[in-house]
């Protein structure tokens, strides 16, 4: 009976001496742990941010999700239009027709996505438009002008950030300016002429009585490929201020110089559109 206790115990001990390592390495575990737990604050605390915009956006802000819709298909024109011009080396590599294409089949990309939230305007002058007609409050209207002035900062700020790192010229980002020999005013009068018939189109394809949702993505920016062939050599055509300006910003010379043009004119032709669509159309009734 003695040497079975005698032999428990010293199966005890011969234990406790084998899981002493054990011990020691989840205590070593715990320090690194604790030693990193500084690097990965700087990490999860834009995790965290980001869970909580997701958060507010799942608990149905609408406010918001409108302002990142329009701030992720602004920053979707903008960056395939003018990364395509930049990246395409213009109508010598690339040409017109892709151009154009590449402006208007992002304004189709961005109908059929985002499109679903704000209506994918992507356009102060179309936001103008919408106001104007009483499609849009005032509280939507600042709302989207700011997320798509932010959007297009954001895709020019992107495009010069790749051309920067990949060795390119950044001294163009597919801004606009007038062509030589355009004056001023003939260049106000194109931008103001090609922005009331986009803007046109646009109010009438998206009337709930007179136009058709299914296709107004296509229709948009079919429409705006062809405007673009017409003004490429004029303008480097805009219709937008928000596409206008973000590439400005960053380059200046002759496109800040000129930016009242392409902020001014499509606002206006964008106006008489919304006039003309409401009282010769009846696209609001």
């Amino acid at each position: 009976m003695l040497s079975l206790l005698k032999l428990l115990k010293q199966s005890n001990e011969h234990s406790e001496k084998i899981k002493t390592p054990f011990k020691h390495k989840k205590s070593h575990l715990r320090m690194a742990f604790f030693a990193g737990k500084i690097d990965w604050a700087y990490f999860l605390r834009y995790v965290w941010i980001f869970d909580k915009l997701v958060n507010s956006l799942k608990k149905g802000n609408l406010v918001m999700k409108k302002f990142f819709a329009e701030v992720i298909g602004t920053f979707m024109l903008v960056f395939i239009g003018t990364g395509a011009v930049v990246f395409g080396n213009g109508t010598e590599g690339l040409g017109h027709l892709g151009i154009a294409l590449a402006f208007g089949l992002s304004i189709v990309a961005a109908a059929y996505s985002i499109g679903t939230v704000s209506g994918a305007h992507l356009n102060p002058a179309v936001s103008i438009a919408m106001f104007v007609n009483k499609r849009l409050s005032s509280k939507d209207l600042i709302n989207y002008i700011a997320a798509q002035v932010v959007g297009a900062v954001l895709a020019s700020a992107t495009v010069l950030f790749l051309l920067s790192n990949s060795g390119m010229s950044t001294a163009s980002l597919g801004e606009n300016a007038l062509a030589k020999g355009v004056t001023p005013f003939g260049g106000f009068l194109f931008e103001v002429i090609a922005s009331f018939i986009f803007i046109l189109v646009i109010m009438t394809v998206t009337s709930a009585t007179k136009g058709n949702g299914k296709i107004a993505g296509l229709v948009i920016g079919l429409s705006l490929t062809l405007i673009i062939l017409v003004g490429l050599n004029i303008t480097g055509l805009s219709v937008n201020p928000a596409r206008s300006l973000a590439p400005a910003l960053f380059v200046g010379g002759a496109a800040l110089q000129q930016i009242w043009i392409f902020i001014l004119a499509p606002i206006v032709g964008g106006i008489l559109a919304a006039i003309v669509a409401k009282n010769l159309l009846d696209t609001e009734e």
